[in-house]
């Protein structure tokens, strides 16, 4: 897995890929301004700059922010939520999809259709804005556990194939709503590196 190189927007999702792949050496490039930035769209500048870093990255490029994700797929990097939503398609829908940024639910949704080709995804949509402050303000175990409240009540309302944690900062309550359903819970870190591992 050597020679990938990371775009992050948050410092955690650095540390993040370091916990799931001591040995692999990654690099990482961290831009909490570009998810600033992009919140209101992916302007022309943005999108240079996001184009530029993608170009001047050593090796292969992994980009582990949904919002800026298409941009810095369109320059040649890989979405990190990419392998997720090809195993939503896999599993099947209908597919519960968490999300707390307005940005991230138009390019996750489109992933996410790419990926079941065809077939209709039944995608139903669970906008969880409202818990993005703990996150923003460094507490990463009170927004896992209020993202998995959040969506073990939503698993109530209806069946469904899977559950897709759009954002690779929910990662964390992954594990929390596991524990409270059979439902198959897939959230992007995780499968990225595995996807990273497999080709490395």
């Amino acid at each position: 897995m050597a020679g990938f190189t990371l775009l992050h927007t948050a410092q955690v999702h650095a540390d993040r890929f370091d916990r799931l792949a001591p040995e692999a050496g990654l690099t990482h490039q961290v831009r909490p301004d570009w998810l600033e930035r992009a919140r209101g769209g992916i302007d022309t500048s943005l999108r240079r700059e996001i184009t530029q870093a993608v170009e001047a990255a050593d090796g292969a490029v992994l980009c582990t922010c949904t919002t800026i994700g298409e941009a810095a797929e369109d320059a040649g990097a890989l979405r990190i939520d990419w392998p997720m939503m090809q195993e939503a398609a896999r599993l099947g829908g209908p597919v519960l999809m968490a999300y707390c940024l307005d940005s991230t639910a138009e390019p996750s949704g489109t992933l996410l259709r790419r990926a079941f080709g065809a077939q209709d995804p039944q995608l139903a949509c669970l906008h969880l804005d409202r818990h993005w402050h703990l996150f923003a303000a460094g507490d990463g175990g009170g927004f896992a556990r209020a993202i998995a409240a959040d969506v073990l009540q939503a698993l109530e309302t209806a069946a469904f194939g899977c559950v897709v944690l759009a954002q690779a900062s929910m990662a964390d309550a992954a594990a929390a709503v596991r524990a409270g359903t059979d439902v198959p819970v897939l959230a992007s870190p995780e499968l990225a590196v595995r996807y990273l591992l497999a080709r490395g």
